[in-house]
Protein backbone atom coordinates (compact mmCIF):
# COMPACT_ATOMS: atom_id res chain seq x y z
CA UNK A 1 0.00 0.00 0.00
CA UNK A 2 1.40 3.82 -0.37
CA UNK A 3 2.32 5.77 2.28
CA UNK A 4 3.37 9.11 2.61
CA UNK A 5 5.55 10.07 5.37
CA UNK A 6 4.36 13.64 7.15
CA UNK A 7 5.80 14.65 10.04
CA UNK A 8 5.16 11.73 12.63
CA UNK A 9 3.04 9.73 10.46
CA UNK A 10 2.14 7.32 7.32
CA UNK A 11 -0.38 8.57 5.33
CA UNK A 12 -2.27 6.54 2.89
CA UNK A 13 -3.44 7.34 -0.47
CA UNK A 14 -3.94 5.74 -3.86
CA UNK A 15 -4.84 7.60 -6.94
CA UNK A 16 -7.33 5.99 -9.77
CA UNK A 17 -8.01 6.55 -13.14
CA UNK A 18 -6.23 7.98 -16.13
CA UNK A 19 -2.99 9.84 -15.42
CA UNK A 20 -3.84 11.71 -18.27
CA UNK A 21 -6.83 13.70 -16.65
CA UNK A 22 -7.25 16.62 -14.17
CA UNK A 23 -6.02 15.42 -10.64
CA UNK A 24 -8.82 15.97 -8.21
CA UNK A 25 -7.71 15.05 -4.02
CA UNK A 26 -10.19 14.42 -2.10
CA UNK A 27 -10.83 14.53 1.76
CA UNK A 28 -12.69 12.34 4.24
CA UNK A 29 -15.03 13.37 6.85
CA UNK A 30 -13.77 12.27 10.66
CA UNK A 31 -14.88 8.74 11.39
CA UNK A 32 -14.64 7.71 7.92
CA UNK A 33 -11.42 6.75 5.75
CA UNK A 34 -11.42 7.21 2.03
CA UNK A 35 -13.81 4.49 0.79
CA UNK A 36 -16.53 7.19 1.84
CA UNK A 37 -15.71 7.75 -1.85
CA UNK A 38 -16.75 4.76 -3.05
CA UNK A 39 -20.15 5.54 -4.19
CA UNK A 40 -18.91 8.66 -6.50
CA UNK A 41 -15.79 7.03 -7.56
CA UNK A 42 -16.55 4.96 -10.50
CA UNK A 43 -18.27 7.98 -12.01
CA UNK A 44 -15.55 11.08 -10.69
CA UNK A 45 -13.08 8.61 -12.93
CA UNK A 46 -14.60 9.79 -15.94
CA UNK A 47 -13.83 13.22 -15.59
CA UNK A 48 -10.35 12.80 -13.45
CA UNK A 49 -8.05 11.18 -11.76
CA UNK A 50 -9.03 10.86 -8.20
CA UNK A 51 -6.41 11.01 -5.49
CA UNK A 52 -7.90 9.52 -1.99
CA UNK A 53 -6.13 9.55 1.28
CA UNK A 54 -7.15 8.62 4.72
CA UNK A 55 -7.03 11.71 7.39
CA UNK A 56 -4.45 10.94 9.55
CA UNK A 57 -5.70 8.73 12.18
CA UNK A 58 -8.28 6.92 10.08
CA UNK A 59 -8.29 4.09 8.11
CA UNK A 60 -4.75 2.89 6.66
CA UNK A 61 -2.98 5.93 7.98
CA UNK A 62 -1.34 6.26 11.47
CA UNK A 63 -2.84 7.44 14.30
CA UNK A 64 0.36 8.98 16.97
CA UNK A 65 -1.09 9.90 20.24
CA UNK A 66 -2.28 13.29 21.14
CA UNK A 67 -4.37 16.20 19.77
CA UNK A 68 -3.53 16.94 16.00
CA UNK A 69 -4.25 20.40 14.81
CA UNK A 70 -5.41 21.57 11.60
CA UNK A 71 -1.82 22.70 9.94
CA UNK A 72 -0.62 18.68 10.42
CA UNK A 73 -3.58 17.84 8.58
CA UNK A 74 -3.12 20.23 5.68
CA UNK A 75 0.75 19.33 5.63
CA UNK A 76 -0.74 15.50 5.04
CA UNK A 77 -2.80 16.64 2.13
CA UNK A 78 0.54 18.36 0.60
CA UNK A 79 2.61 15.55 1.01
CA UNK A 80 -0.05 13.31 -0.48
CA UNK A 81 -0.25 15.69 -3.46
CA UNK A 82 3.24 15.74 -4.07
CA UNK A 83 4.05 11.93 -3.99
CA UNK A 84 1.12 11.74 -6.48
CA UNK A 85 2.84 14.30 -8.66
CA UNK A 86 -0.09 16.37 -8.62
CA UNK A 87 1.44 19.64 -8.97
CA UNK A 88 -1.35 21.80 -9.28
CA UNK A 89 -4.89 20.43 -8.20
CA UNK A 90 -8.40 20.77 -7.32
CA UNK A 91 -9.57 19.63 -3.84
CA UNK A 92 -12.94 18.49 -2.36
CA UNK A 93 -13.16 17.87 1.28
CA UNK A 94 -16.15 16.87 3.13
CA UNK A 95 -17.09 18.22 6.64
CA UNK A 96 -13.03 17.67 8.77
CA UNK A 97 -11.47 16.98 5.16
CA UNK A 98 -13.92 20.56 4.16
CA UNK A 99 -12.05 22.39 7.01
CA UNK A 100 -8.54 20.95 5.62
CA UNK A 101 -9.41 22.38 2.23
CA UNK A 102 -9.95 26.10 4.05
CA UNK A 103 -6.91 25.87 5.92
CA UNK A 104 -4.96 24.51 3.08
CA UNK A 105 -6.55 27.41 0.59
CA UNK A 106 -5.49 29.92 3.24
CA UNK A 107 -1.55 28.79 4.17
CA UNK A 108 -0.78 26.97 0.79
CA UNK A 109 -2.88 28.03 -2.04
CA UNK A 110 -0.13 27.84 -4.66
CA UNK A 111 -1.02 24.47 -5.60
CA UNK A 112 -4.92 24.99 -6.05
CA UNK A 113 -7.07 25.16 -9.02
CA UNK A 114 -10.44 25.05 -7.74
CA UNK A 115 -11.76 24.21 -3.68
CA UNK A 116 -14.91 21.86 -2.98
CA UNK A 117 -16.09 22.60 0.67
CA UNK A 118 -18.72 20.25 1.46
CA UNK A 119 -20.64 20.34 4.48
CA UNK A 120 -18.79 21.95 6.36
CA UNK A 121 -18.15 24.81 8.93
CA UNK A 122 -15.35 27.28 9.88
CA UNK A 123 -16.09 27.21 13.66
CA UNK A 124 -17.50 24.65 16.23
CA UNK A 125 -18.59 24.31 19.27
CA UNK A 126 -15.10 23.33 21.53
CA UNK A 127 -16.76 22.35 24.69
CA UNK A 128 -19.39 20.42 22.11
CA UNK A 129 -16.06 18.20 21.02
CA UNK A 130 -14.46 18.41 24.00
CA UNK A 131 -17.25 16.60 25.69
CA UNK A 132 -17.15 14.43 22.60
CA UNK A 133 -13.55 13.33 23.24
CA UNK A 134 -14.26 12.57 27.22
CA UNK A 135 -17.02 10.08 25.88
CA UNK A 136 -14.88 8.04 23.27
CA UNK A 137 -11.61 7.82 25.36
CA UNK A 138 -13.96 6.92 28.27
CA UNK A 139 -16.37 4.66 26.16
CA UNK A 140 -15.04 3.99 23.07
CA UNK A 141 -16.35 4.49 18.92
CA UNK A 142 -19.53 2.31 20.10
CA UNK A 143 -20.86 4.78 22.57
CA UNK A 144 -21.66 7.31 19.63
CA UNK A 145 -21.84 5.46 16.78
CA UNK A 146 -26.11 5.97 17.01
CA UNK A 147 -25.42 9.56 17.36
CA UNK A 148 -22.87 9.86 14.65
CA UNK A 149 -25.10 8.14 11.92
CA UNK A 150 -28.16 9.85 12.80
CA UNK A 151 -26.05 13.28 12.27
CA UNK A 152 -24.41 12.05 8.61
CA UNK A 153 -27.52 10.51 7.20
CA UNK A 154 -31.40 11.18 7.29
CA UNK A 155 -33.34 9.17 9.45
CA UNK A 156 -35.05 7.86 5.91
CA UNK A 157 -31.36 6.47 5.02
CA UNK A 158 -30.58 4.99 8.25
CA UNK A 159 -33.76 3.27 8.21
CA UNK A 160 -32.92 2.01 4.79
CA UNK A 161 -29.97 -0.18 6.27
CA UNK A 162 -28.09 -0.01 2.62
CA UNK A 163 -25.10 -1.59 1.95
CA UNK A 164 -23.48 1.73 1.79
CA UNK A 165 -24.95 2.69 5.08
CA UNK A 166 -23.36 -0.46 6.36
CA UNK A 167 -20.20 0.22 4.91
CA UNK A 168 -20.19 3.76 6.53
CA UNK A 169 -20.96 2.50 10.20
CA UNK A 170 -18.88 -0.44 10.58
CA UNK A 171 -15.75 2.38 9.03
CA UNK A 172 -16.85 4.39 12.13
CA UNK A 173 -16.75 1.83 14.74
CA UNK A 174 -12.94 0.59 13.20
CA UNK A 175 -11.84 3.84 13.51
CA UNK A 176 -9.32 4.07 16.07
CA UNK A 177 -10.18 6.01 19.05
CA UNK A 178 -6.73 7.93 19.59
CA UNK A 179 -6.88 8.98 15.92
CA UNK A 180 -10.22 10.03 16.10
CA UNK A 181 -9.91 11.65 19.36
CA UNK A 182 -6.80 13.48 17.59
CA UNK A 183 -9.09 14.84 14.93
CA UNK A 184 -11.43 16.00 17.27
CA UNK A 185 -9.02 18.44 18.82
CA UNK A 186 -8.20 19.63 15.28
CA UNK A 187 -12.05 20.93 14.92
CA UNK A 188 -12.31 22.12 18.76
CA UNK A 189 -9.04 24.02 18.35
CA UNK A 190 -10.00 24.94 14.68
CA UNK A 191 -8.85 28.98 13.76
CA UNK A 192 -9.75 30.07 9.98
CA UNK A 193 -12.68 32.16 10.00
CA UNK A 194 -11.23 35.31 10.40
CA UNK A 195 -8.65 34.46 7.36
CA UNK A 196 -11.29 33.18 4.85
CA UNK A 197 -10.74 35.97 2.89
CA UNK A 198 -7.03 34.89 2.36
CA UNK A 199 -8.58 31.67 -0.47
CA UNK A 200 -8.35 33.06 -3.88
CA UNK A 201 -8.87 30.14 -5.84
CA UNK A 202 -12.57 29.46 -7.32
CA UNK A 203 -14.47 27.91 -4.54
CA UNK A 204 -17.84 26.03 -4.23
CA UNK A 205 -19.33 25.37 -0.87
CA UNK A 206 -22.07 22.66 -0.81
CA UNK A 207 -24.34 22.17 1.88
CA UNK A 208 -27.47 19.86 2.54
CA UNK A 209 -30.73 21.16 3.47
CA UNK A 210 -30.92 18.56 6.54
CA UNK A 211 -27.57 18.78 7.66
CA UNK A 212 -27.88 19.27 11.32
CA UNK A 213 -24.35 19.00 12.21
CA UNK A 214 -22.87 21.63 9.39
CA UNK A 215 -26.54 23.41 8.79
CA UNK A 216 -26.72 25.63 5.19
CA UNK A 217 -26.21 28.53 7.80
CA UNK A 218 -22.59 27.41 7.97
CA UNK A 219 -21.91 26.87 4.39
CA UNK A 220 -23.53 30.66 3.84
CA UNK A 221 -21.28 32.04 6.48
CA UNK A 222 -18.18 30.43 4.43
CA UNK A 223 -19.05 31.32 1.19
CA UNK A 224 -19.88 34.82 2.70
CA UNK A 225 -16.31 35.50 3.73
CA UNK A 226 -14.27 33.66 0.78
CA UNK A 227 -14.50 35.73 -2.19
CA UNK A 228 -16.56 35.03 -5.38
CA UNK A 229 -17.70 31.55 -3.64
CA UNK A 230 -20.93 30.20 -4.86
CA UNK A 231 -23.08 27.78 -2.62
CA UNK A 232 -25.21 24.58 -3.70
CA UNK A 233 -27.31 22.64 -1.31
CA UNK A 234 -28.57 19.09 -1.80
CA UNK A 235 -31.07 17.27 -0.51
CA UNK A 236 -28.99 15.04 2.17
CA UNK A 237 -27.51 15.26 5.92
CA UNK A 238 -24.03 15.62 6.00
CA UNK A 239 -22.61 13.28 3.95
CA UNK A 240 -24.06 13.71 0.48
CA UNK A 241 -22.06 11.51 -1.89
CA UNK A 242 -23.57 8.81 -0.41
CA UNK A 243 -27.23 9.72 0.02
CA UNK A 244 -27.61 11.45 -3.53
CA UNK A 245 -24.58 10.00 -5.68
CA UNK A 246 -25.94 11.33 -8.37
CA UNK A 247 -26.32 15.16 -7.71
CA UNK A 248 -23.33 15.41 -5.50
CA UNK A 249 -21.42 14.38 -8.92
CA UNK A 250 -23.66 16.73 -10.89
CA UNK A 251 -22.20 19.47 -8.76
CA UNK A 252 -18.90 18.43 -8.29
CA UNK A 253 -18.50 18.03 -12.06
CA UNK A 254 -20.69 20.91 -13.28
CA UNK A 255 -17.91 23.36 -11.38
CA UNK A 256 -15.12 21.45 -11.72
CA UNK A 257 -14.41 21.09 -15.64
CA UNK A 258 -14.74 23.31 -18.41
CA UNK A 259 -17.06 23.00 -20.84
CA UNK A 260 -16.44 19.94 -23.42
CA UNK A 261 -18.98 21.82 -26.24
CA UNK A 262 -18.58 25.07 -27.18
CA UNK A 263 -19.96 24.86 -30.98
CA UNK A 264 -21.53 22.44 -32.96
CA UNK A 265 -19.00 20.89 -34.72
CA UNK A 266 -17.39 20.60 -31.25
CA UNK A 267 -20.53 18.42 -30.22
CA UNK A 268 -19.69 16.28 -33.37
CA UNK A 269 -15.99 15.68 -32.46
CA UNK A 270 -17.01 14.60 -28.85
CA UNK A 271 -19.84 12.58 -30.13
CA UNK A 272 -18.05 10.91 -32.81
CA UNK A 273 -15.01 9.91 -30.37
CA UNK A 274 -17.48 9.05 -27.60
CA UNK A 275 -19.25 6.71 -30.69
CA UNK A 276 -15.81 4.90 -31.68
CA UNK A 277 -15.18 4.26 -27.63
CA UNK A 278 -18.51 2.43 -27.20
CA UNK A 279 -19.17 0.95 -30.67
CA UNK A 280 -15.10 0.23 -31.50
CA UNK A 281 -13.24 2.40 -34.08
CA UNK A 282 -13.98 -0.59 -36.95
CA UNK A 283 -17.60 -0.38 -36.48
CA UNK A 284 -18.11 3.21 -36.78
CA UNK A 285 -15.43 3.87 -39.54
CA UNK A 286 -17.55 0.94 -41.88
CA UNK A 287 -20.18 2.74 -40.93
CA UNK A 288 -18.97 5.90 -41.79
CA UNK A 289 -17.90 4.44 -44.90
CA UNK A 290 -21.77 3.93 -46.31
CA UNK A 291 -22.74 7.43 -45.76
CA UNK A 292 -24.45 9.19 -48.57
CA UNK A 293 -25.63 12.62 -49.30
CA UNK A 294 -29.52 11.45 -48.61
CA UNK A 295 -28.59 10.60 -44.61
CA UNK A 296 -25.52 12.70 -44.31
CA UNK A 297 -27.01 15.28 -42.28
CA UNK A 298 -29.25 12.65 -40.32
CA UNK A 299 -26.15 10.45 -39.60
CA UNK A 300 -24.27 13.61 -38.27
CA UNK A 301 -27.74 14.54 -36.32
CA UNK A 302 -27.30 11.05 -34.54
CA UNK A 303 -23.45 11.62 -33.78
CA UNK A 304 -23.96 15.39 -32.10
CA UNK A 305 -27.09 14.13 -30.05
CA UNK A 306 -27.16 10.49 -29.52
CA UNK A 307 -23.33 10.27 -28.70
CA UNK A 308 -22.79 14.30 -27.84
CA UNK A 309 -25.14 14.42 -25.23
CA UNK A 310 -26.34 11.24 -24.33
CA UNK A 311 -23.81 8.87 -24.49
CA UNK A 312 -21.59 11.17 -23.57
CA UNK A 313 -23.07 11.89 -19.97
CA UNK A 314 -21.33 10.08 -16.88
CA UNK A 315 -24.73 9.96 -14.89
CA UNK A 316 -25.08 6.14 -15.83
CA UNK A 317 -21.79 4.20 -15.94
CA UNK A 318 -21.72 2.35 -19.41
CA UNK A 319 -22.96 -0.90 -18.33
CA UNK A 320 -26.07 0.56 -16.95
CA UNK A 321 -26.92 2.61 -20.27
CA UNK A 322 -25.86 -0.50 -22.47
CA UNK A 323 -29.02 -2.59 -20.13
CA UNK A 324 -31.41 0.41 -20.31
CA UNK A 325 -30.89 0.42 -24.47
CA UNK A 326 -30.72 -3.46 -24.86
CA UNK A 327 -33.91 -3.68 -22.63
CA UNK A 328 -35.32 -0.74 -25.23
CA UNK A 329 -34.62 -2.20 -28.28
CA UNK A 330 -35.97 -5.78 -26.98
CA UNK A 331 -39.12 -4.12 -26.13
CA UNK A 332 -39.33 -2.13 -29.35
CA UNK A 333 -38.15 -4.46 -31.40
CA UNK A 334 -35.65 -3.17 -33.31
CA UNK A 335 -33.49 -6.03 -33.79
CA UNK A 336 -31.11 -4.60 -35.60
CA UNK A 337 -30.25 -2.19 -33.21
CA UNK A 338 -30.23 -4.41 -30.91
CA UNK A 339 -28.07 -7.07 -32.13
CA UNK A 340 -24.80 -4.00 -32.83
CA UNK A 341 -25.25 -3.66 -29.00
CA UNK A 342 -24.83 -6.51 -28.40
CA UNK A 343 -22.10 -6.86 -30.63
CA UNK A 344 -20.65 -3.61 -29.02
CA UNK A 345 -21.37 -4.19 -25.41
CA UNK A 346 -19.25 -8.26 -26.15
CA UNK A 347 -16.53 -6.25 -27.85
CA UNK A 348 -16.64 -4.08 -24.58
CA UNK A 349 -15.62 -6.71 -22.24
CA UNK A 350 -19.27 -6.88 -21.10
CA UNK A 351 -20.12 -10.51 -19.39
CA UNK A 352 -22.81 -12.72 -21.40
CA UNK A 353 -24.08 -12.91 -18.21
CA UNK A 354 -25.05 -9.88 -17.82
CA UNK A 355 -26.99 -9.42 -21.34
CA UNK A 356 -28.76 -12.96 -19.95
CA UNK A 357 -29.76 -10.89 -16.89
CA UNK A 358 -31.42 -8.32 -19.57
CA UNK A 359 -32.84 -10.42 -21.34
CA UNK A 360 -34.43 -12.47 -17.92
CA UNK A 361 -35.97 -9.19 -16.27
CA UNK A 362 -37.40 -8.26 -20.23
CA UNK A 363 -39.33 -11.65 -20.08
CA UNK A 364 -41.14 -9.84 -17.19
CA UNK A 365 -41.52 -6.82 -18.27
CA UNK A 366 -41.59 -6.82 -22.33
CA UNK A 367 -43.19 -10.32 -22.71
CA UNK A 368 -41.58 -13.75 -23.14
CA UNK A 369 -41.87 -13.97 -26.83
CA UNK A 370 -39.79 -10.63 -27.24
CA UNK A 371 -37.34 -12.22 -24.80
CA UNK A 372 -37.61 -15.49 -26.94
CA UNK A 373 -36.38 -13.96 -29.90
CA UNK A 374 -33.41 -11.37 -28.05
CA UNK A 375 -32.07 -14.84 -26.64
CA UNK A 376 -32.10 -16.41 -30.15
CA UNK A 377 -30.72 -13.47 -31.74
CA UNK A 378 -28.00 -12.46 -28.83
CA UNK A 379 -26.56 -16.22 -28.61
CA UNK A 380 -25.96 -16.65 -32.51
CA UNK A 381 -23.98 -12.77 -31.66
CA UNK A 382 -22.80 -14.27 -28.39
CA UNK A 383 -21.18 -17.45 -30.67
CA UNK A 384 -19.19 -15.13 -33.04
CA UNK A 385 -17.89 -13.02 -31.08
CA UNK A 386 -16.58 -16.48 -29.31
CA UNK A 387 -15.17 -17.77 -32.34
CA UNK A 388 -13.55 -14.05 -33.23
Amino acid sequence: MPHVVSGDARIYWRSDGDENLPPLVLGNSIGTDFAVWDDVLPRLMRHFRVIRFDARGHGASDAPAGDYTLEQLGNDLDAVATAAGAESFDYAGVSLGGMVGMWYGINKPGRLRRLVLCNTSCQMDPKAWQTRIDTVRANGMQSIVDMAMGRFFTPEYVERNGIPYQRVRTTFLQTSATGYTGCCAAIRDMQVADDLHRITVPTLVVTGERDVSTPPAAGEFIAGRIPGATTRMLPAAHIAASEVPLQFCDTLIEFLTDPPVETEQDRYDYGMARRRQVLSPAYVDARNASITPFNRRFQAFITRYAWGEVWTSSRFEDTTRRIAVLSMMLALGRWEEFEMHVAAALRAGIEPAVIEETLVQAAIYAGVPAANTGFHLAGKVIEKHKQG
